[in-house]
């Protein structure tokens, strides 16, 4: 029965197989056709290309712009300058502070050259650290005093607490109490502070508390550039209470010399305590 429908069909088979072959021909020739974007999809690619330009950019400004150092030198004045986390710092004359723009990473760091008072916003999180020449200065939110001069440096704490290193050793300072680094020695040795003589660049005031003379006779050559000098040995660590603002070296030598029951001798541009 196969054979005999085949045999009456009228397709023309070889007719059939060009139509097709044409067909196929034909789509291989043809252009796709370009479909117009969706306006939704347009705004969803805009979109990605402004969040890919934000998250380039804040990038590149915490790897450079955050890591830039900035550099302030009093000259011969006090400076005050204000940080990015807070922190108030005030630079004696002829001091310099270096620091970055912002703070990133796990600490705080600083340079000091000279002397300066810091006031550090708190931070547990992220320590703030000073180096000066032969020591390093950690603390966490406090208020102190860095010197570095001649060769030694001194810190001296006003509130909270310090840690002081050094030679490899550390020490805890805390309100009241100082330590000074040489070069060459290796001990941390603490010490109480007597009077607030350290300040005097941002107060104004000589504050003396049972002070030893020879303290207050270094900062006045310190301050007035002068050249005063305890001749007689057993004057040094005489106690002095009293406060000085606003006066002259002439005026502070009398109060001590009345205080204390000696004179001052003038040689040349020298002061002898006797």
């Amino acid at each position: 029965e196969s054979e005999s429908i085949a045999g009456e069909s009228q397709v023309n088979e070889d007719a059939a197989w060009m139509r097709l072959q044409h067909r196929i021909n034909k789509k291989d020739i043809e252009p796709p056709v370009r479909r117009e974007p969706r306006p939704t999809n347009q705004w969803l690619r805009i979109a990605a290309s402004i969040l890919l330009v934000g998250i380039v950019g804040y990038w590149v400004y915490n790897r450079y712009y955050d890591a830039h150092i900035i550099n302030k030198t009093s000259g011969g004045k006090v400076l005050t300058q204000n940080l990015s986390d807070g922190s108030t710092i005030t630079l004696n004359s002829n001091s310099q502070l270096s620091y970055p723009a912002h703070f990133t990473g796990d600490n705080r760091p600083v340079k000091l050259v000279g002397e300066a008072f810091f006031k550090i916003a708190p931070d547990k999180s992220k320590p703030f650290i000073i180096s000066v020449k032969g020591a390093t200065i950690t603390v966490v939110g406090t208020s102190f005093d860095v010197k570095n001069r001649k060769g030694e440096t001194e810190v001296i704490v006003a509130t909270g607490i310090v840690k002081v290193k050094a030679h490899g050793k550390e020490v805890h300072l805390y309100p009241g109490e100082k330590v000074m680094v040489t070069e060459t020695g290796t001990e941390l040795v603490k010490q109480q502070n007597k009077g607030s003589l350290y300040n005097y660049y941002i107060t104004g005031a000589l504050v003396c508390d049972q002070t030893p003379l020879y303290q207050l006779v270094d900062k006045l050559n310190e301050i007035y550039k002068a050249d005063v000098v305890i001749e007689n040995n057993k004057l040094r660590n005489l106690p002095i209470t009293t406060t000085f603002k606003d006066q002259s070296l002439d005026e502070i030598l009398k109060v001590i010399t009345e205080t204390f029951n000696i004179r001052v001798e003038h040689q040349g541009n020298r002061f002898l305590l006797k």
